[in-house]
C-alpha cells in the first residue's frame, strides 16, 4: 500500500488486536521493509499510541495492554485524504486489500473527533465510485466536504462555476452525489436555473455555500450518479474513443477497470476493451494497470502517448541502476 497515511492506519488496525506481531510478519502484511515498519511504528508513538517493542531475532511489536487509544489527531485536509485513500483501496482489485481497507476506514472514523467524523462520513456516504482508479485532479478538501454535507442533508447549494470556455456563472442546485472518475471529481446535481440534471467538475467549482433550504430529492434519470456522469462523457463532442484487444479474460479486465470501460469477450483468453475519455494519459494508465499484453486498435494518438511514457520509464530505469 503506497500511501503512507493509509498504511499507518492499517498498521494501527493490526496492532489494535493486541496480539504480538513478529516484525517480519507485520512488515509482510503491510508490504514494506522492516526498516519502513520501524519508521511507521515511530510515527504512531509520536501520535501517542503506546507501542511496545521486543528486540532480537524474533523481535516484534504489540500495543500496550489496557492502553487507551487517543483520538486521531488530524486536520480537515488529512481527514478527507484518508477517507478518499481508503475508499480507493476498498475498490482495489488487489486480493485482500479491499476488505482490509473497509475495516480500517470504519475503525479510523470511530477515533476521529466528532466534527471530522461527520465530514468524513458524509463524504463516504455521498460518493458513488465509477471504478478504474482514484481521481487525481487537485481539489480543495473543504469544497469536497461542503458538497458532501449538502448532498447528505438535501440542502440547496450555491457556487460559482467556470465552464471550459472560461465563462463564469453562479449556480443554484439541488446536489445529489459526488463521483470520482479517472482524474477528476464530478458533482451530479439538479440545476434550478436551467431546470435540468447536470454534472459539474469539482475543480471548476468554487465557494460552495449551503443555503439552508432543504429539498425533496428528485429521481435521477440514470441507474445511479456514476452512470449519469459516464453517459455525459460519452456524449462529449470530441472525446477520445479508445479501443484495444487485451490478452486477458474479459472478467479480469472488467474487475480492474470497473464501469469506466466496456469489455467484450473475444475468446477465453482475449477481450475487446472500449473506453471514452478526454485524457490520453488516463487511457495509457488504464491499459498499463491491466497486467496483460494489449494491442491498441484506435485512436493512433494513444500509441504516441504510450511511446512517450515508455521513453520516460526507460530513462527512469536507467538512472535508477
Amino acid at each position: 500500500m503506497a500511501n503512507t497515511s493509509t498504511r499507518t492506519l492499517r498498521l494501527l488496525s493490526l496492532l489494535q488486536t493486541h496480539r504480538y506481531w513478529p516484525g517480519t510478519e507485520l512488515a509482510e502484511r503491510l508490504g514494506v521493509s522492516v526498516r519502513t515498519l520501524r519508521r511507521d511504528i515511530d510515527r504512531l508513538r509520536e501520535l501517542g499510541y503506546p507501542v511496545e517493542a521486543q528486540r532480537g531475532v524474533d523481535g516484534g511489536y504489540q500495543l500496550a495492554a489496557g492502553a487507551a487509544l487517543p483520538p486521531l489527531m488530524i486536520d480537515d485536509e488529512e481527514a478527507v485524504a484518508l477517507a478518499v485513500g481508503l475508499q480507493t483501496a476498498a475498490q482495489s482489485a488487489v486480493e485482500g486489500i479491499a476488505e482490509s481497507s473497509v475495516r480500517v476506514l470504519a475503525k479510523v472514523v470511530q477515533v476521529m473527533p466528532p466534527r471530522l467524523r461527520r465530514r468524513v462520513e458524509a463524504l463516504r456516504a455521498m460518493t458513488v465510485p465509477l471504478g478504474g482508479g482514484p481521481a487525481r485532479t487537485a481539489v480543495d478538501p473543504g469544497v469536497l466536504t461542503a458538497i458532501a454535507l449538502a448532498c447528505r442533508d438535501s440542502e440547496q447549494l450555491r457556487f460559482s462555476y467556470t465552464a471550459a470556455d472560461g465563462r463564469r456563472t453562479d449556480r443554484l442546485v439541488e446536489p445529489h452525489r459526488l463521483v470520482p472518475l479517472g482524474r477528476r471529481w464530478y458533482l451530479v446535481a439538479y440545476d434550478l436555473t436551467r431546470h435540468d440534471w447536470r454534472s459539474f467538475r469539482v475543480d471548476r467549482l468554487s465557494a460552495p455555500d449551503g443555503t439552508g433550504v432543504r429539498f425533496r430529492p428528485r429521481d435521477l434519470p440514470a441507474a445511479d450518479a456514476a452512470e449519469f456522469v459516464r453517459a455525459r462523457l460519452d456524449n462529449l463532442p470530441r472525446p477520445y474513443r479508445v479501443e484495444a484487444i487485451v490478452d486477458a479474460p474479459a472478467a479480469d479486465v472488467r474487475r480492474r477497470l470497473g464501469r469506466w470501460a466496456t469489455v467484450e469477450e473475444v475468446d477465453a483468453e482475449h477481450c475487446r476493451m472500449r473506453m471514452t475519455t478526454d485524457s490520453l494519459d488516463w487511457a495509457a494508465m488504464a491499459l498499463g494497470t491491466l497486467g496483460a499484453d494489449f494491442r491498441v486498435l484506435n485512436p493512433p494518438e494513444v500509441l504516441d502517448r504510450l511511446r512517450d511514457w515508455a521513453t520516460r520509464f526507460q530513462r527512469a530505469c536507467a538512472e535508477g541502476r
